[in-house]
């Protein structure tokens, strides 16, 4: 991309900030006009940034155009995935599709239903594991709510033997993992066991959602 300081969506050419040929600098005001803008084509014409999730759309922003600086003030590790945790319904899915828009220049990442994961699991046995346990850029939608697979009769945690994989591939080559979850750092032990929840704390920057963040679907 030439400039990445310009988007064009819908025929209406938005600004990022300012491109001086070298270096992006990013006006977080202008991003947030763009992301409401995309969001409306994304998601219908009553989508709009609340207020009260700002903050959390301005460090996720921080870390995709990769401000090093700022991000350590929130103690953001640039080099690590995103596990976007919060309550039923308060937007995480939605913001995790909308915020890779930002930088149409950097390779975006897929969302993945967890539970879409586990149903692949039970119709190809292990080869799902296998699939999403490579070094492909994926975001794990609603991790934690999938069911135990099942395939010949033999039960599988499959979302925590592929987050075991993509660890590995983490230490290996820096590969990223991004996931969304309603659940604690408690619940995620018990869901997955002590393993699991010590690699994902090595993998993921936790940006949590307030425990009371309104219900957006209601």
């Amino acid at each position: 991309m030439a400039n990445p300081s310009k988007i064009t969506e819908g025929g209406v050419v938005y600004s990022l900030g300012e491109f001086d040929g070298k270096k992006m600098n990013y006006d977080f005001s202008k991003m947030l006009i763009y992301l409401n803008a995309k969001g409306k084509l994304l998601f219908g014409k009553k989508f709009h940034i609340w207020e009260e999730n700002i903050d959390i759309v301005y460090r996720l922003c921080l870390y995709m155009i990769k401000d090093v600086e700022a991000c350590e003030k929130f103690k953001i590790d640039c080099g690590k995935g995103i596990l976007l945790t919060g309550p039923v319904g308060c937007g995480k899915t939605t913001i995790m599709k909308l915020i890779r828009y930002v930088v149409p220049h950097f390779r975006p990442y897929e969302i993945i239903p967890a539970r879409n994961v586990t149903f692949g699991f039970n119709n190809i046995g292990y080869k799902i594991i296998e699939d999403y346990g490579n070094n492909g850029f994926y975001c794990f939608d609603d991790i934690g709510v999938e069911p135990i697979g099942r395939h010949f009769g033999k039960d599988c945690n499959v979302m925590g033997e592929i987050l075991l994989s993509r660890h590995d591939l983490f230490l290996k080559d820096g590969t990223k993992t991004h996931g969304t979850t309603n659940l604690n750092a408690d619940e995620i032990e018990e869901r997955y066991g002590k393993r699991v929840r010590s690699r994902m704390r090595e993998m993921f920057n936790l940006i949590a959602f307030k425990k009371d963040a309104k219900d957006k679907r209601n």
